[in-house]
């Protein structure tokens, strides 16, 4: 993808990303935001689908179908409530498995966890947080929070190993990417589990855009140089 175009699609998702997060704090129905936040995410998906040149087309794939399923996790994480009862379980599983693709994609050039030091590491910083956000947490959500902090904590790490292991432009933009997701999910539960952050949406949103976009970038086989 030529350099003009990455900058066009880079400031349309910013573009997007900006009024999902002014939209967040409005009031119900909070239109803006129900259109610009899985649109932003959309355009990350189409993106990739553009790439002419990817790195190989499984790493191309997973991570597709990654972003595929972090749009569904999107819709279903934003509407209130009342519309969808079961919506932050039902968003919690398409992230869940957009991250298990994520790994997939992070797999197909380098081992499973090769730094074997990352993964233990990563590990304890989801259990530090586990146990902050642990009283919390209603009973019917402490299992599948459990696992999808294993998931998500398995992603990042690869990501790094991978990294460490290839010392591409390309592993680097995944493995970055992947620590924003970390910090951004991270946020997210203290805020909706432990006590409210200040500007949320922001620091929530605009850490969550930037990973999708980092491991969207990623895909490029031009990333791939040293």
């Amino acid at each position: 993808m030529r350099s003009r175009s990455v900058v066009f699609w880079t400031l349309g998702i910013a573009l997007c990303g900006l009024l999902a997060i002014l939209g967040s704090g409005a009031q119900e129905p909070r239109i803006v935001h129900y259109v610009f936040k899985p649109l932003a995410t959309a355009l990350i998906f189409l993106q990739v689908w553009r790439i002419a040149d990817p790195v190989n087309p499984r790493y191309r794939r997973a991570v597709l179908t990654g972003i595929a399923l972090s749009l569904c996790g999107d819709v279903f994480l934003m509407l209130p409530k009342n519309v969808l009862a079961s919506g932050f379980l039902l968003g919690l599983g398409s992230f869940l498995v957009a991250h298990l693709f994520f790994l997939r994609a992070l797999t197909s050039d380098a081992r499973l966890f090769g730094q074997p030091l990352v993964f233990p590491g990563l590990l304890l910083v989801g259990g530090v947080n586990l146990a902050v956000l642990w009283p919390g947490l209603a009973a019917s959500l402490k299992a599948p929070v459990v696992i999808y902090m294993l998931c998500l904590v398995a992603m990042v790490a690869q990501a790094i190993c991978r990294h460490l292991t290839l010392r591409m432009h390309g592993s680097l933009l995944a493995a970055v990417g992947g620590i924003l997701f970390l910090l951004s999910d991270t946020l997210l539960a203290y805020n909706k589990f432990y006590a409210p952050i200040p500007l949320s949406a922001l620091w929530v949103l605009a850490t969550y855009y930037t990973a999708l976009l980092l491991i969207a970038r990623s895909v490029a086989a031009s990333a791939s140089q040293p």
